[in-house]
């Protein structure tokens, strides 16, 4: 199936370059910053490129599926790379350093 999808591109562009480069080029933080949920971005980039998406999957194949299955590993190990980066940051926020050698002396 290695054809892309709208007539406006190249014909040979594989499905996942196009879907690469038409997310990238989504402006989703604009949907972001007008307080949409990341589930709902990704359900109006799939409505606005709804006939290409459909095309997609007329002319899927096994390597198709295969290509799927291994980006979706990949964005799954992404998501949690990133996590794991926020998580890092929040515990690092959260560390106070301490001048010992200004202590306060005490009278007595």
């Amino acid at each position: 199936m290695k054809e892309i999808i709208k007539s406006k591109y190249d014909k040979n562009e594989p499905w996942f370059k196009w879907l690469t480069r038409e997310l990238n080029s989504y402006e989703a933080f604009q949907d972001f910053a007008s307080g949409k949920n990341p589930e709902d971005v990704a359900e109006d980039f799939i409505s606005s490129n709804s006939i290409a998406i459909s095309e997609v999957f007329e002319n899927f194949d096994e390597e198709d599926k295969d290509t799927l299955a291994q980006f979706l590993k990949l964005t799954e190990c992404e998501w949690h790379v990133f996590r794991i980066l926020e998580k890092q940051i929040a515990l690092r926020e959260n560390i106070r350093f301490v001048d010992f050698k200004k202590r306060k002396k005490i009278n007595i």
